[in-house]
């Protein structure tokens, strides 16, 4: 059944790609699909379990949320980006907790409860829209986003604690403050020596086996939340900045480590908003609609723009940024987490928690996440000069280089010929002559020889969707043994790019013959490519 869910995520984020709804919204409704009130009426409704495996989901999307985002391009926006993840947070909070009370009669702890719960942006729910369409913003908002829905939901972790306890009876001012900075000062110092120390091993022991790396810096992820949380300080800012810290230093293979995380933390992704779909009764949701939809509104259009225009003030943004910024808001799977432990909580509440925040998350991400592409248009943010991956440590900054080796033999027509007589294909160079032992540094007038071996640069290419590289050993009973290159036969998009035989690499041409023992390299084109 597992595996069936998977297959149908991913088959429902590839057909979502097409009609412009934001992916997350296909998994969470499916997962609705599959509930109690669904087609397949699959039983679920244990919020404690639902607690627990949304919690270690969120760990590594946390902890990838600082693994992979650039420092470098976001230090410029690092102020702006925290001021909105902390200092905005609880503007949201407070705004959207004093709405439902006045506006919707709510009672005032339990509306605050809401306001914190729903504090928070949601970094997937945003770059997956971005990722996705390959939108990058003008003026460093895209790393401002990430930075500040990367980091945000700690704060909204911390306000929820704060307003539980006090709906409980077991807060004062005095256990407040100290809760603030436990959470606060162990975060960060257990995120910090926990970085500190996974850096120092990871760049001083080797493993034994390849993939060691990864199952370390995964267990690194755990031991980051785990052990902040056990001393009472806040997990989720300890992992959160361990992946930060991890992410932006020189570690050994590290562009392995963001490739498996980044597919790792989507399987979570795809796991906690079909959880949260199955958790949830669309029955139960006819009777909270109306309030949700207001408190939605309320957020889009009055509680964010308020408080990105309170606290970027200062720094005089554009009208384009503000609104952009502002309508980036969205609220995702850590405000439906953070509602489902209100719920296991010890507190009681008159409304239905869960399903307002549900809706809302709902609403914020089919309404916002469907038009942020639109409104970054209308509002001339989009940077078609830059790339929206730059904001990820995957991103290769400098174009690629790639190499070849020219064997030159006596009949080689570069032989005895200065470097400047010769026609190089444009956009190539000679970058190194290797002479023997000697390695020459080649100028215009550097003669090249017999036996040199002369290395060519020039850009490497990337984009390879529509290439199929193929190994094919080649035995006695192969159709191509012994054959010339020019008398086999085989595919009309398909060429041979390379023989090995032995330790020797050939690059052949139409009279090179295939033996016994040869590894033949093809290239062909992918049919599927095309679609």
């Amino acid at each position: 059944m597992i595996s069936v869910v998977i297959f149908v995520c991913i088959a429902g984020s590839r057909v979502s790609g097409r009609i412009g709804v934001p992916t997350l919204f296909v998994f969470i409704v499916l997962g609705m699909m599959f509930g109690s009130d669904g087609f397949l009426k699959i039983p679920f409704d244990n919020y404690l379990i639902a607690e627990q495996l949304c919690t270690a989901s969120l760990i590594f999307i946390m902890f990838y949320g600082g693994f992979g985002t650039r420092w470098s391009e976001a230090k410029p926006v690092a102020v702006r980006s925290i001021l909105l993840s902390s200092a905005g947070v609880i503007l949201t909070a407070l705004l959207t907790g004093l709405f439902c009370h006045f506006a919707l009669r709510m009672d005032l702890l339990e509306s605050m409860l809401l306001g914190a719960v729903l504090g928070s942006t949601d970094a997937a729910s945003v770059f997956s829209i971005l990722r996705s369409r390959k939108l990058n913003l003008k003026y460093g908002s895209a790393s401002m986003l990430e930075l500040e829905s990367g980091s945000n939901d700690p704060f909204a972790y911390m306000m929820t604690m704060i307003v539980l306890s006090a709906m409980s009876g077991t807060a004062d001012a005095g256990s407040i403050v100290r809760m603030l900075a436990a959470q606060l000062i162990f975060g960060l110092l257990v995120g910090w020596a926990v970085a500190a120390a996974a850096s120092w091993f990871l760049n001083r022991f080797q493993f034994s086996g390849e993939g060691f790396d990864t199952i370390f810096v995964f267990a690194v992820a755990m031991v980051s939340y785990a052990f902040s949380s056990c001393i009472g300080g806040n997990g989720y800012l300890s992992t959160y900045l361990t992946g930060i810290i991890l992410g932006n230093q020189e570690v050994k293979n590290q562009k392995t480590l963001v490739s498996f995380f980044d597919v790792f933390t989507g399987l979570m992704q795809i796991l906690l908003f079909f959880l949260l779909g199955l958790l949830a009764f669309p029955s139960q949701m006819a009777a909270i609609l109306g309030p949700a939809a207001c408190i939605a509104l309320f957020l889009t259009f009055v509680a964010r723009p308020a408080a990105v225009g309170l606290l970027l003030a200062p720094f005089k943004p554009r009208l384009g940024q503000y609104l952009v910024v502002s309508w980036a808001g969205l609220r995702g799977a850590a405000s439906i987490v953070f509602a489902i432990m209100a719920t296991v909580g010890d507190v009681y509440t008159k409304n239905d928690i869960f399903h307002i925040v549900f809706c809302v998350v709902m609403f914020s991400i089919i309404f916002q996440g469907s038009l942020l592409p639109e409104v970054a248009k209308r509002f001339d943010m989009i940077d078609k000069n830059a790339d929206v991956m730059r904001t990820f440590t995957d991103y290769t900054e400098n174009t690629q280089i790639q190499f070849i080796q020219l064997h030159i033999n006596e009949h080689h027509p570069w032989a005895n010929r200065k470097i400047c007589d010769i026609d190089l294909i444009p956009g190539t160079l000679i970058a190194v002559i290797k002479r023997g032992k000697e390695i020459v540094v080649p100028k215009g007038q550097t003669m090249i020889l017999k036996q040199d071996i002369v290395v060519l640069g020039a850009q490497g290419f990337e984009d390879n969707r529509g290439i199929l590289l193929k190994e094919i050993p080649i035995t006695k009973a192969h159709r191509w043994c012994d054959k010339r290159i020019s008398e086999a036969k085989f595919n009309k998009n398909t060429i041979i790019v390379m023989i090995t035989r032995g330790d020797e690499v050939i690059i052949p041409d139409g009279n090179t013959q295939m033996h016994d023992g040869d590894l033949v390299v093809t290239y062909s084109q992918k049919l599927a490519a095309k679609g």
